[in-house]
C-alpha cells in the first residue's frame, strides 16, 4: 500500500516503538469512534491537511484515498474548497501536492 515512507517517520517508528504505538491506537480509536466510512474520513483527512499546510499529511492522505477508492475529481475537490477557508495559496499548494502524489503514481 504504501509507496513513500518518509525517512524521518521511519525513523520515529524505530526509535520510539511505544509512542509509535499508541499513535496507531489512537488512530483507530478515532476511526472508529463515529459514522464516517474509510472514503470520507480519507476526504476528511485530506481537506484538515490541506488546511494546515502540512504537506507530508496531505501526500500520505491522498495515497490512502486513492487506496480507498476515492477517485481524482473528489481529491481536487477538496482541495478547491480550501480557497474559501484557508486561502488560495493554501488551496493552491494543497493542490499542487495531490498532482504531485497522482503524477507519481501514473
Amino acid at each position: 500500500m504504501a509507496e513513500h515512507v518518509p525517512e524521518i517517520y521511519a525513523r520515529f517508528r524505530e526509535r520510539h516503538p511505544e509512542v509509535a504505538a499508541a499513535s496507531d491506537g489512537l488512530g483507530a480509536a478515532t476511526a472508529a469512534a463515529g459514522p464516517l466510512d474509510e472514503r470520507t474520513q480519507r476526504l476528511v483527512k485530506l481537506g484538515i491537511a490541506i488546511g494546515a499546510v502540512a504537506e507530508g499529511a496531505v501526500r500520505s492522505n491522498v495515497r490512502k484515498a486513492l487506496d480507498a477508492g476515492v477517485d481524482v475529481a473528489e481529491l481536487e475537490h477538496v482541495a478547491l474548497l480550501a480557497m474559501t477557508t484557508a486561502g488560495f495559496p493554501t488551496a493552491i499548494a494543497g493542490l499542487g501536492w495531490v498532482d504531485e502524489v497522482l503524477d507519481a503514481r501514473g
